[in-house]
């Protein structure tokens, strides 16, 4: 399945913001990449900075345009603002849950064990990261993956508490989506709107 596998840092620079995760090239070099990025600001027309935004959502979770565009035509069909709804769609992916839950410190890192089978969906295998849950979906690690050691340094008792719309019993290793989330509960620092008036015109 296509995603893009480039190097991160990069990335994180472009939009000065660490949105996979910890950079340390961000906090030794906070300007954009490139042979003018210290030197060159230029103004940005409107245009550049709706798309610009939609970049940086499409990189934070993860998905590719033909999939991004997919999700919002849903969450524009919703009732409701459309930008919220896509971010809450976002947010209800498989592979974003699994990252919130803390069962992956990333959310590569979650796509990679949902792709290969290391993950339930209300006891039965998902593969496929973009599965979209629905409130009251157990999300769970299938039995011999739970020994996994990566999967078992990540794991926190103190996950449950760091998201209202998901819980996780780490005795148990089962999380739980428990609703979508509001707009004030993402922390994720994108400008919705602006990717809903690119997608207007």
């Amino acid at each position: 399945m296509a995603r893009y596998t480039g190097p991160t840092s990069k990335i994180a620079r472009k939009f000065n913001d660490p949105i996979f995760g910890p950079c340390k090239e961000l906090k030794k070099k906070n300007y954009p990449p490139g042979q003018h990025g210290k030197t060159r600001r230029r103004k940005q027309s409107e245009y550049a900075m709706q798309l610009k935004e939609k970049q940086k959502a499409k990189y934070t979770y993860g998905v590719l345009e033909k999939q991004f565009r997919n999700v919002f035509i849903k969450a524009a069909g919703k009732h409701g603002v459309t930008g919220d709804n896509l971010l809450k769609f976002l947010e209800a992916r498989l592979d974003n849950t699994v990252y919130r839950l803390g069962i992956a410190p990333t959310r590569r890192a979650a796509r990679q064990l949902v792709s290969h089978k290391h993950v339930t969906v209300n006891g039965k295998t998902a593969n496929i990261p973009s599965y979209a849950l629905k409130p009251g979906d157990i999300i769970s690690l299938r039995e011999k993956s739970k020994d996994i050691e990566a999967v078992k340094n990540n794991i926190s008792g103190k996950q449950s508490s760091r998201f209202s719309w998901i819980e996780w019993d780490s005795s148990l290793m089962v999380g739980k989506f428990l609703n979508f989330p509001e707009r004030s509960e993402i922390p994720e620092n994108i400008k919705e709107q602006l990717i809903v008036e690119l997608y207007s015109k």
